[in-house]
């Protein structure tokens, strides 16, 4: 998928892999910090979903990145879901 649609899939999910290795990485910090200061902060499962779902999504992003095909495509998606799922059960719930 060499179209313009496909590069914009690809830029979408690129940002969202991006996005959510930064906010694990945060979420580490954040544990780190309150930590040392003796407060609660996320919990252990909360960084092991968010560290999960960052390694899953940069793979599939590196997938889409490498292959110009449907399976390309469908990798991209498959990081917009991997980001939607993580973002709906960690955040909104």
């Amino acid at each position: 998928m060499n179209t313009r649609a496909g590069q914009l899939l690809r830029g979408l999910s690129g940002l969202l892999a991006g996005g959510l290795v930064v906010l694990a990485v945060a979420l580490g910090v954040a544990w780190y910090v309150a930590d040392q200061a003796g407060s609660s902060g996320p919990g252990a499962q909360t960084l092991v979903w968010h560290s999960v779902a960052a390694v899953a999504a940069v793979l599939a992003q590196r997938y889409a990145d490498r292959h110009r095909d449907v399976g390309g495509a469908l990798a991209a998606c498959a990081v917009i879901v991997i980001a939607a799922v993580l973002l709906s059960v960690e955040w909104l719930v």
